[in-house]
């Protein structure tokens, strides 16, 4: 029997930003910044990361992405052929920007294309939502754009749309805030009026995304009940932020998923200046001007390329 040559695939998968404000664990924006991954067939896992910040994970298969790589293949009972990874990412690590949410949709890329799984976009969507435990950084990074999400008893249930006429600039800190603690800060339940009124809002904001009225997205994005007022204490540049933005044209400002970095939501022909004076006025930080990713996740099929086996 002729055995066959190794294959090689791309993937490439998008962070994102998530909650925006009053849509906790529900709706996620993806961004114009991409984790991509080489894939070879070989004869053992290798993981050679491209970018210096993932050099500090696992190079062999306790890697993250291997690992969901492995678990996906076992609940369809297959067993996945070792590859080596060639990583590269401009994702900021652990920043509220959905790093671990594109790890996991890439894993799951991956165990689909090794193992011929043939899942539907549905189907990759409630294995990342079980990986991560929300859909709104996943979803985002799945489909693109702007998602709306909730995971109930059948599932996951998500609504997307390609694109909306906003740029987003983040103001990243240096110092990491573990989720973890972001979310120890979170209340165990909420009143039946509380629960109430951060739906409301919640909805508001949604339909203020989808009919462009940037002014009702930003109120409601300060209105928020569920975990900005909680939260916003662990950050003490986030008042500054959030002055020095609307001063300058943002017409929102939402911690990124559970931060630090707190993103600024500004029509496109404003965001350049918002992104000028937010560096101005915060030197110390990293100021990123991102745009909506309007395709989510992509893996195709590569050339087998000689490289070498580590750097």
């Amino acid at each position: 029997m002729k055995r066959r040559d190794p294959r090689s695939w791309k993937i490439i998968v998008p962070g994102s930003t998530a909650n925006l404000g009053a849509g906790f664990d529900s709706l996620g924006l993806a961004l114009n910044v991409f984790l991509t991954v080489e894939a070879h067939e070989a004869e053992d896992w290798q993981v050679i990361p491209l970018s210096s910040a993932l050099e500090v994970f696992p190079a062999d298969d306790t890697h993250f992405i291997v690992e969901i790589v492995k678990e996906v293949a076992d609940d369809y009972g297959k067993k996945p052929s070792p590859c080596h990874l060639y990583i590269s990412s401009d994702i900021p690590l652990t920043r509220g920007l959905g790093s671990s949410a594109a790890a996991v949709v890439a894993g799951i890329e991956l165990a689909n294309a090794l193992c011929e799984l043939n899942l539907t976009q549905e189907k990759k969507l409630a294995l990342a939502n079980r990986f991560e435990g929300h859909p709104d950084n996943v979803g985002a990074s799945l489909y693109g754009g702007f998602v709306v999400s909730c995971q109930h008893d059948k599932g996951v249930s998500l609504i997307s749309v390609p694109d909306l006429p906003v740029d987003v600039v983040c103001v990243i800190p240096k110092a990491e805030l573990k989720t973890s603690d972001s979310r120890n800060v979170l209340p165990d339940s909420l009143s039946f009026e509380e629960s109430v009124e951060a739906g409301a809002i919640s909805n508001v904001l949604v339909a203020a995304f989808l009919t462009g009225d940037w002014e009702t997205v930003g109120k409601m994005m300060k209105r928020d009940r569920y975990h900005q007022p909680h939260r916003r204490k662990l950050l003490p540049h986030y008042d500054a932020v959030e002055e020095v933005a609307g001063r300058f044209g943002a017409f929102g400002v939402a911690l990124s998923g559970a931060g630090p970095t707190i993103a600024c939501f500004v029509e496109r022909e404003a965001s350049e200046w918002l992104a000028r004076q937010l560096e101005q006025s915060f030197p110390s930080m990293n100021v990123r001007k991102l745009s909506i990713s309007p395709s989510g996740s992509s893996i195709s099929i590569e050339q087998p390329k000689v490289r070498p086996s580590s750097l």
